[in-house]
């Protein structure tokens, strides 16, 4: 029996606004996949992104022109070639996942042979703003057991310093999404240590990262932008510490997976990280959680409304519903 592909685009609100140093967003636009054979389906999301070179119509494109190839037998194996990593992969990958699963009468954490934590604890995203306004939010979210602050270059000193003084027991990592500049990498590193930051995620432009390898890492240092499949592992050796995973980055769980233990062979920590996004898109990443130092899978939670089914969320812990796998 053949394989039947649907593909929706759809769209979801955003709890208030969502600001990183690249812009802000009111909408989360993401894409889902179906996969159907045998009576069974397997589904699978994706969040296209423009830092990325990707639209929405690239990437439904991209899914449909493999609608024949799909139809004619090609498999989750043969998908890794069919696709360069990015999110169409992705959002293809993890339906093969779940239909494979539901064909073979198990869960998706059974065939991938991993165990995934009954509770996950998630970072609790603080968007980019001026040193109060971030102060502000992150005490009102202060029962979250991790906050994650999206820095902007120019004034993030002042940004730490406020958010810690509101916040003085607080675990925090930081994302500044590639906005520090390499002349003032060192100042903000030392603030990082003396404000007891957890992670400094992608502080340099990943095509300007080089000066990473020559700076004391006073906290570690997490590679988001520069990071996507294992063919990028190599360049991150001796710059990171850490790597954030995302499957929109990887292609999927297949990769991710295989980028996981690669990583661990490397001695770099791991991150496990989503778009915004629904839980369709966190639960295939939420198998990497039990191998993961830092969880950042608030997508979901960012969002006005989730999809039925999705994520239980309680004060930043994260449990598993019945939408994936």
């Amino acid at each position: 029996m053949t394989t039947k592909l649907d593909v929706f685009a759809e769209q979801f609100a955003i709890a208030g606004t969502f600001t990183i140093s690249r812009g802000s967003k009111t909408m989360a636009d993401v894409v889902r996949v179906a996969l159907t054979r045998d009576g069974q389906t397997g589904q699978g999301e994706c969040v296209p992104y423009a830092r990325y070179g990707e639209s929405l119509t690239q990437t439904i494109a991209a899914i449909e022109a493999l609608r024949p190839a799909i139809a004619g037998g090609l498999d989750r194996t043969g998908l890794q070639t069919a696709l360069p990593p990015g999110a169409a992969r992705n959002a293809i990958d993890c339906a093969f996942w779940e239909l494979e699963a539901k064909l073979a009468g198990l869960s998706v954490a059974e065939l991938a042979g991993v165990t995934v934590p009954e509770s996950i604890i998630t970072a609790y995203t603080i968007s980019l703003g001026t040193p109060e306004t971030m102060a502000a939010a992150a005490r009102a979210a202060s029962a979250y057991p991790l906050l994650k602050l999206k820095l902007g270059g120019a004034g993030d000193r002042e940004r730490l310093a406020a958010v810690r003084e509101a916040v003085p027991q607080a675990r925090l990592v930081v994302d500044a999404n590639e906005a520090w500049m390499p002349d003032d990498l060192a100042a903000n590193m030392l603030a990082c240590r003396d404000l007891g930051i957890e992670l400094v995620e992608q502080p340099l432009p990943a095509g300007d990262d080089a000066a990473l390898a020559h700076v004391e890492h006073l906290v570690p240092i997490c590679a988001d932008e520069s990071a996507h499949g294992l063919a990028s592992l190599g360049a991150l050796i001796g710059r990171y510490d850490a790597v954030n995973i995302k499957l929109d980055k990887t292609g999927g769980l297949t990769e991710a997976l295989d980028l996981a233990r690669a990583a661990k062979a490397k001695n770099l920590k791991i991150m496990v990280g989503c778009m915004v996004c629904t839980s369709l898109a966190t639960a295939p990443v939420a198998l990497l959680a039990g191998q993961a130092d830092w969880c950042d899978l608030d997508g979901p939670l960012l969002l006005a409304a989730d999809r039925p089914d999705g994520f239980r969320f309680d004060d930043g812990v994260m449990r598993a519903g019945g939408i994936w796998g």
